[in-house]
């Protein structure tokens, strides 16, 4: 039965939910977004679908994440997602059972650990592992943690960013900072909102900070035409706003990082943050991709 049964990797994310299987590589990358009838409790679409949703859908039906700051806020819903996705990359789950693995964040508390577990083994799973999302970097970066050397991990996911030190196969400190990527969109929107009483959807909000967002260093004449709903006459409107102004909008949430990085250091042993110093930073996670970000 073991020859049958896959073990399966799944990073539970704010944003998305990846799932990795063993001797197939990552097979999944989809919105950690469902889609339900609120009357009913029905749903209707779940990932890609669901995320189309985001705010074109009638009264009736909304379009929710199940998961906030890396915490599971609706069971039922993450149980359902779990189950759907599994069932989709393993045809015969139900008679052969997977053995998983699920990413958490390395802050995460016992409670939040444990509502994570029971999702999982509710699903049907053979066995069920944790591991902080740190590690599952530091492995994936082919990083060799078993040695008594510092090694930092900087992982900004979308509701969460892990910042650890791990050295001797395990974590010497850490922090778990609530914000990424999704606070990152929060502060465009609400910018936009009071400079140019302009709303735009969270599909927008995302374009505009692939496309000019930058950590720090903007280009001076890089621009973006924007289309979204006057506030005042609620009328369709179009806007130009340059890299300047959301390179300085993102900088309270990158701020919040930066903090948080130098109190993780400042717990870290002299030693293991000598090897830091000489190694650097391991970046990773959707944040991380903004312009700039490693400088």
């Amino acid at each position: 039965m073991f020859a049958f049964s896959k073990k399966i990797g799944i990073d539970l994310g704010t944003t998305n939910i990846l799932i990795y299987v063993e001797g197939e590589g990552v097979v999944l990358n989809e919105p950690s977004v469902v889609a339900i009838h609120k009357e009913s409790s029905k749903i209707l679409a779940i990932g890609k679908e669901a995320r189309e949703m985001l705010g074109r859908t009638p009264s009736a039906i909304v379009a929710i994440k199940p998961i906030e700051d890396g915490v599971i806020a609706d069971y039922s819903i993450v149980e359902n997602m779990l189950k759907f996705y599994i069932k989709k990359i393993h045809k015969k789950w139900v008679f052969f059972p997977p053995y998983l693995m699920i990413c958490i964040p390395s802050g995460g508390t016992s409670i939040q650990k444990r509502a994570v577990k029971n999702a999982a083994i509710k699903v049907g799973c053979k066995k069920v592992f944790l591991i902080e999302e740190s590690k599952a970097v530091a492995i994936g970066a082919n990083l060799d943690i078993t040695k008594p050397e510092g090694n930092m991990i900087i992982d900004v996911g979308g509701g969460t960013t892990d910042v650890a030190v791990l050295s001797m196969g395990d974590i010497v400190t850490a922090q778990t900072l609530r914000t990424g990527g999704n606070k990152q969109n929060e502060v465009i929107s609400r910018y936009l909102r009071k400079k140019y009483n302009l709303t735009v959807g969270e599909i927008t909000t995302e374009e505009i900070k692939h496309n000019i967002g930058y950590a720090i260093y903007p280009p001076k004449n890089e621009k973006m035409s924007i289309r979204g709903r006057d506030l005042l006459g609620g009328l369709p409107k179009t806007i130009e706003v340059t890299a300047e102004e959301i390179s300085e909008t993102l900088s309270e949430p990158l701020s919040s990082i930066v903090e948080g990085t130098k109190l993780v250091l400042e717990k870290t042993p002299p030693e293991l943050a000598a090897d830091i110093i000489e190694k650097g930073i391991f970046l990773a996670g959707g944040g991380s991709l903004l312009k700039n970000f490693p400088q």
